[in-house]
């Protein structure tokens, strides 16, 4: 078996820092949270990653290997299980508050990491099951309208300020959570409404996929509140909510202060990989299945995680995504690191092309 497959394998150990962080209980509970948020950004302090791409013809066969996609796939059951037994330890009324709020940071972290992060990547596969895994995934972090925002919404506005999802300098990620929560959720229902106003069919229409979603999202929490208690399902809330958070400061960290040129005052410049901030820092790499390379996800978004390429040109964060998540939580230090690499990249041939 290659390594190029072992090393994308390796973002299972996540999985079981989530379960050991979930089923020891006590002080472990932060387990998860010390593992992602301190051991990581700590690590890649002092690596500076691979900007190695494959050849074409090796490319060619990876993309066609179906290994990669069953690790992607495999996500969908362990996330779903990882659901069951959060809910089933934080229900227990026997556990302190601050024992529960340690389980919910970590089954938060699956959210962010699993249930978004993986339903991001098969969301962009073009077969039914795919597509449906992807919905699946976001059911757990109660944030399926993602699906039709970033597919149809994000990728069309990205480093624009018609994007919710593209933060501008300044912002800090607070105020950014707050606007791009609120506003794709809206976005979404009218991209939605958009699309069956051309079927001559009304907002109600029980093909309005937005509509679907909300009534599957409550209908899932009237579940967990009648088998598992409402105090239960107020927990799984809150982690779904510290999930979707942990992908809006993913969101926050890509496009922050990156721009597209308008030409002739009516359409934007093409999305070009000086858009998105990248990040070559290998455990970030692996843990996200290569989201840090996210230049050529929006060059290609049809391109799968094992083949995307680093590109020169691209903007480069100064440490891994997790590191610089960390980093945007404290704006004013956010800014001096930013805003001097934004200043500099623009200074460069590529970045001068930005807005």
């Amino acid at each position: 078996m290659s390594f190029k497959f072992l090393k994308y394998a390796s973002a299972f150990l996540s999985v079981v820092v989530i379960l050991v962080s979930i089923l020891v209980g006590g002080p472990w509970v932060f387990f998860a949270l010390f593992y992602a948020f301190m051991l990581i950004p700590a690590l890649e302090l002092f690596m500076d990653g691979s900007d190695e791409n494959y050849a074409k013809a090796e490319e060619e066969v990876l993309k066609k290997d179906v290994k990669f996609d069953l690790l992607v796939w495999l996500i969908v059951p362990v996330q779903w299980i990882m659901m069951v037994i959060f809910l089933m330890k934080v229900g227990n009324h026997n556990i302190p508050l601050w024992e529960k709020l340690g389980l919910i940071t970590a089954f938060g972290i699956s959210c962010g990491v699993f249930g978004i992060n993986v339903a991001h990547e098969l969301g962009h596969r073009s077969t039914w099951y795919e597509q449906a895994m992807s919905k699946s995934l976001l059911l757990t972090s109660l944030y399926m309208h993602f699906f039709i925002e970033h597919n149809r919404g994000h990728h069309k506005n990205v480093s624009t300020d018609e994007d919710p999802a593209s933060s501008r300098r300044g912002e800090t990620v607070y105020a950014f959570w707050f606007r791009s929560v609120s506003t794709s959720w809206v976005d979404a229902w009218k991209l939605e409404n958009d699309r069956l106003a051309k079927l001559s069919l009304p907002w109600y229409s029980l093909r309005n996929e937005m509509l679907i979603y909300q009534f599957i999202q409550i209908g899932m929490l009237a579940v967990i509140a009648v088998f598992f208690g409402w105090q239960t399902m107020l927990a799984f809330i809150a982690a779904a909510t510290f999930g979707f958070l942990l992908l809006e400061t993913v969101n926050y960290i890509e496009h922050y202060g990156l721009r597209r040129k308008k030409i002739d005052g009516e359409y934007y410049e093409k999305v070009m990989p000086i858009h998105s901030w990248n990040s070559d820092h290998p455990i970030g790499r692996l843990m996200l299945f290569e989201l840090t390379r996210h230049s050529d996800h929006h060059y290609m978004a049809s391109r799968k995680y094992q083949v995307l390429r680093h590109f020169d040109q691209s903007p480069q964060m100064p440490t891994g995504y997790p590191g610089m998540m960390v980093l945007s939580l404290f704006p004013p230090l956010w800014f001096k690191v930013m805003h001097t690499h934004i200043d500099k990249y623009k200074a460069t041939e590529m970045g001068a092309a930005l807005a």
